[in-house]
């Protein structure tokens, strides 16, 4: 078991190995779309790598829209193990709507032993998942 404060420093540790192994500018929240973000997630259980809709309803529904519309290249072209949830509901109980991409293997923050495998998953699938974000920016945001 891990004190808050040997997890804080793992995690930190974790985040800064990985932007020095795959020095890169992410698109992450620079979307230029409103509620529309690319996430990195890796806790004591899991990690995946997600395009989460957290705005109002509204525009949650007209992205989500033609986020599915789209569904059939993302899965064939960049990210065939791509789950759709337009239901996701976060450990804070907030409802959003998310299309992420999670490690099949167990993985822990907590276990350097797992950070190599989690980076080149993270690169990997996040960079498919901006390359289908780039090509179709247009197409979602009209």
């Amino acid at each position: 078991m891990f004190s808050k404060e040997e997890s804080r420093i793992l995690r930190q540790e974790f985040w800064t190995s990985f932007g020095k192994s795959f020095p890169r500018k992410w698109i992450l929240y620079d979307t230029k779309l409103k509620g529309l973000s690319f996430k990195f997630h890796f806790d004591t259980k899991k990690a995946l790598v997600a395009l989460d809709l957290e705005d109002d309803l509204e525009h949650r529904i007209k992205y989500w829209e033609k986020l599915t519309a789209l569904k059939s290249i993302l899965l064939d072209d960049f990210l065939p193990d791509a789950i759709f949830d337009e239901e996701y509901v976060l450990e804070n109980y907030k409802e959003i709507s998310r299309i992420y991409i999670p490690l099949e293997q167990k993985a822990s923050i907590h276990n350097k032993n797992s950070w190599q495998v989690v980076m080149e998953f993270f690169n990997k699938k996040m960079s498919l998942f901006e390359a289908f974000f780039e090509e179709y920016k247009e197409v979602i945001e009209g």
